[in-house]
């Protein structure tokens, strides 16, 4: 059983948290550019994976059952759902974006959205690789 849930739990990682990076991080490249079918292609695939991306928690749970209590297993959960808050704020960000470049009003180009989408997500991908870290340095063998 710990197997499945091993398995279930790097499969959601690398299938639902590599696209959602992808798709946040390439956002203000196509906010910038003002290409509207490719941003609301983008909002569609961050809400997608992101969703996904609660497999990765839950999967984890199941396994780290037993270790619930060590703090690599604590401090990894919550940074998650620090990361999950940011990805809300991100979709929120990327349709604001989308409804702003899609009104004629050439002074409305979106740049809050921008740099604030290319911060957040940014964010979002070092916390990932903060808990890669934890989950292999401080997990028992």
């Amino acid at each position: 059983m710990t197997n499945l849930l091993l398995w279930l739990h790097l499969g959601f990682a690398i299938f639902a948290l590599g696209p959602v990076t992808a798709a946040t991080m390439s956002t203000p490249r196509f906010i910038r550019a003002k290409d509207l079918n490719v941003l609301r292609y983008l909002h569609k695939t961050t809400r997608i994976y992101a969703i996904a991306a609660v497999g990765v928690f839950v999967f984890g749970v199941l396994l780290g059952r037993d270790y619930l209590g060590k703090p690599y297993l604590s401090v990894s959960m919550t940074l998650f759902v620090v990361a999950a808050v940011l990805l809300v704020i991100v979709d929120r960000d990327q349709i604001t974006a989308i409804r702003v470049l899609g009104n004629e009003n050439p002074d409305d180009d979106a740049k809050v959205q921008t740099g604030r989408i290319a911060t957040l997500s940014s964010i979002v991908t070092l916390i990932w690789l903060i808990i890669l870290v934890l989950m292999v340095w401080g997990s028992p063998a």
